[in-house]
């Protein structure tokens, strides 16, 4: 009885050791960039950065305008006005001035619209005072 109880518990333990076995996954290559792919990333960068800003201070602007100090409409409401419009101003925008926006994360998305919400929300405070 010894005997069949070690075959099936060796056997169960054959294929845990199995599927145990830690999955060893090949290192990804990282290419180097060229000083001259690094600047144009840099430039590039900046611009991005720039476009958002100039646009979140549009939006400052245009929100002193329309909403006054914002009593009468709630402060997130006109956040997210302005982050959906600058979201396909700047959709518009990119390709106009070759820079690709299917190149663009999640990441990249929401640093270009945190920086216009965080323009157009100084612009606007700057504005009421």
């Amino acid at each position: 009885m010894k005997k069949e109880s070690k075959k099936k518990s060796g056997g169960t333990k054959d294929n845990a050791d199995q599927s145990d076995a830690p999955v060893v996954s090949k290192p990804k290559i990282i290419k180097e960039k060229t000083p001259e792919e690094r600047k144009a990333a840099h430039v590039e960068g900046i611009v991005k950065t720039a476009i958002a800003a100039f646009i979140g201070m549009i939006a400052g602007f245009g929100a002193f305008y329309r909403f006054g100090a914002g009593t009468e409409t709630p402060w997130y409401a006109a956040l997210i006005i302005v982050a959906v419009l600058a979201y396909y101003a700047q959709r518009v925008i990119y390709p106009a001035i070759k820079i690709d926006t299917k190149e663009f994360g999640v990441k990249d998305w929401f640093y270009v619209e945190f920086i216009v919400i965080d323009f157009c929300l100084v612009t606007w405070t700057l504005l009421l005072n």
